[in-house]
């Protein structure tokens, strides 16, 4: 895959998000949160959420979400074809990259273990 986050991997709409937050499940770890449902496109397709309560620093805002791109660029092959929200916590902001990829390597591995249930 290219090193790209293509337009047709982003939600983009705010009624993407809203669904999600109103019928979505939802994953938890400490420092990230995952809310998923059954897509409308081909493939899986990423949204973020990180707001100015994890951080008020925009530097350390964007490091979580290149780190959150980063892993779903390197899982999106496996992954389910869902619409995902990842949401940052607070504790985001203290963690380090490795953190952040460990929880979100763990995150993907539940999703992509409960799969078959998704597309229900």
């Amino acid at each position: 895959m290219a090193l790209r986050h293509p337009r047709s991997a982003r939600l983009l709409r705010p009624a993407d998000f809203a669904r999600l937050r109103e019928s979505g499940r939802r994953l938890n770890s400490p420092q990230l949160s995952i809310q998923y449902d059954k897509g409308a496109g081909s493939g899986p397709r990423l949204g973020m959420a990180v707001s100015r309560r994890v951080s008020k620093l925009a530097v350390v805002r964007n490091r979580i979400r290149r780190q959150i791109r980063e892993s779903f660029r390197l899982h999106h092959a496996r992954l389910p074809a869902c619409d995902f929200v990842v949401i940052a916590r607070q504790a985001a902001a203290q963690g380090t990259n490795a953190q952040l990829r460990g929880e979100l390597e763990s995150l993907w591995s539940r999703l992509v273990a409960q799969g078959t249930a998704i597309d229900r």
